[in-house]
């Protein structure tokens, strides 16, 4: 007997539910998140080195010294305070006018020149770089992959379970839009307030003025404002700039307690 689509793809979202709640595996530091991640750390770390190398061949690298100077500055100080072991640290500023940054799993650090005026200074490029740093101690690039196979092979299960029903086409597009706004997008600003939090907590620890991160994303936001983003907050892998601002002012009282001004 064919199953109706909507059944299916509550059926669906209740396997989706339990996987998301699955606590194996590994537990992301500062946090204390459980974490369901198929990869291995030197897994990870070995695609990390490869996509850093692949990087350096294609993206233009900066040869502006002081650009360099700032973020090996702030790289250095961030990372001595970061719990990622076994990591080979590496900072490179890529010579592109997109407003972005990375960390790569194993410490691999590169920065766009397009998001130097934005962070102003020091203090600001720690946010950005504390923020990056974070989402390699978390390991969430593996957890991502680790997802995305789980829901790959819910998806297969989806389509040759309904195979022959008049409702497959509904239910293979239903879970694809199911798991998408209900798993995967929530689930990519999950990681991205988690990075906020280490984040912040990584740039106190090593000696810069938490209140810079509220700055700092205050300016993104304008920056945002400028470029025209109009995406509905419900299609995004990030979370509202408003959103990020609210959270960072939430952990500020946490972070102070751990900021030690540098030289003191």
């Amino acid at each position: 007997m064919s199953k109706h689509p909507v059944r299916i793809v509550a059926s669906v979202s209740l396997v989706l539910v339990a996987a998301a709640a699955f606590t194996g595996c590994t537990t992301v530091s500062e946090t204390g998140r459980h974490q369901l991640n198929f990869m291995s750390s030197s897994e990870e770390m070995q695609l990390g080195f490869s996509e850093f190398d692949k990087m350096k061949k294609e993206v233009p690298i900066s040869k502006d010294p002081a650009a360099n100077a700032l973020l090996q500055r702030v790289g250095k100080r961030v990372a001595a305070v970061a719990n990622l072991p076994d990591a080979q640290w590496e900072f490179v500023v890529f010579d592109s006018k997109e407003a972005n940054a990375f960390c790569l799993p194993g410490g691999k650090v590169g920065v766009y020149t397009g998001i130097l005026p934005i962070t102003k200074d020091d203090a600001g490029l720690a946010t950005v770089i504390g923020h990056e740093v974070a989402h390699a101690v978390a390991r969430h690039g593996g957890e991502r992959m680790s997802q995305a196979k789980g829901l790959a092979l819910l998806g297969t299960a989806v389509d040759a379970g309904t195979t022959g029903s008049k409702y497959h086409e509904y239910a293979v597009a239903g879970y694809g839009l199911s798991s998408q706004l209900g798993v995967a997008l929530p689930f990519s600003r999950l990681q991205e307030s988690e990075a906020d939090h280490m984040g912040l907590l990584y740039m106190s620890r090593a000696g810069y003025d938490p209140e810079a991160a509220v700055a700092f994303w205050q300016r993104f936001a304008d920056f945002n404002k400028q470029q025209g983003s109009d995406t509905m907050w419900f299609l995004r892998t990030h979370p509202l700039d408003e959103t990020r601002i609210n959270q960072l002012k939430g952990w500020m009282s946490e972070a102070k307690a751990q900021y030690k001004p540098a030289g003191n």
